[in-house]
């Protein structure tokens, strides 16, 4: 007889992820905030900042305001990508992005989650309480002839 596995509670390991979130948003009555009057800043840049803090993920930001210090330096690389374009603006874009989940695999690499609505959630049931559509069953032995 095989031994009985360990309660749940014993065991060492239980892969269990410190960054897993789900994310809903800002919090109510958060302020976001503006871009520095560093520079004038490309319509793109303004469009870019006002997706990023419209985001889910924005509600990660607000908590560390470290992270906004980071976020100003992204925004400066994004406007100097819009003003002269180049491979090498881009390749940084992309690696300074990863830090805040701007990206679907960044946020698969930090184990966020978006909020759902609950219509998604709705439709989601619906599907899944739909019958598959029968297929005619095929017999396999109809692709067996005799030589």
């Amino acid at each position: 007889m095989p031994p009985l596995p360990k309660p749940a509670a014993t065991r060492q390991r239980r892969n269990r992820a410190s960054t897993a979130r789900t994310l809903a948003g800002l919090p109510d009555g958060t302020v976001v905030p503006e871009l520095p009057p560093m520079r004038e800043w490309t319509e793109q840049t303004r469009a870019w900042w006002a997706d990023v803090w419209a985001s889910p993920m924005a509600g990660e930001f607000v908590d560390g305001r470290a992270d906004i210090h980071g976020l100003y330096v992204l925004a400066v690389l994004v406007d100097e990508f819009w003003q002269d374009p180049s491979t090498g603006l881009a390749a940084e874009i992309r690696l300074q992005r990863q830090c805040f989940g701007l990206t679907p695999i960044d946020r698969r690499r930090l184990q966020w989650e978006i909020e759902r609505g609950e219509d998604a959630q709705e439709r989601t049931r619906r599907r899944r309480a739909q019958p598959a559509p029968a297929a005619a069953p095929t017999d396999p032995r109809s692709a067996l002839h005799a030589v």
